[in-house]
């Protein structure tokens, strides 16, 4: 159960992290949000929008902990982790 825990927990912070950066581009640029995308990383701020976008990541992880769902909350922050490996190699 633990292992599965940490894996909806894991989803739940890349879907937190794809919101954001959705909800980003949707009310900060005047882009849709696969345009938004190209042209942040033609602009090189690729990685300044993921991690904006993750931001939701710690709202998620708040909200976890205070249901006392800590390994959920733990997901929430390996994907946290995975997502800033692949925005500092990306």
């Amino acid at each position: 159960m633990n292992k599965t825990d940490i894996l909806i927990g894991f989803v739940i912070g890349i879907l937190a992290s794809l919101l954001g950066s959705f909800l980003f581009i949707k009310f900060f640029t005047a882009f849709d949000f696969m345009e938004g995308v190209e042209s942040m990383k033609f602009e090189g701020r690729l990685g300044k929008l993921i991690t904006l976008g993750s931001i939701l990541d710690l709202v998620a992880f708040g909200v976890l902990l205070k249901l006392d769902k800590e390994m959920m909350a733990r997901g929430v922050i390996l994907a946290v982790i995975v997502i800033t490996i692949i925005t500092l190699f990306a």
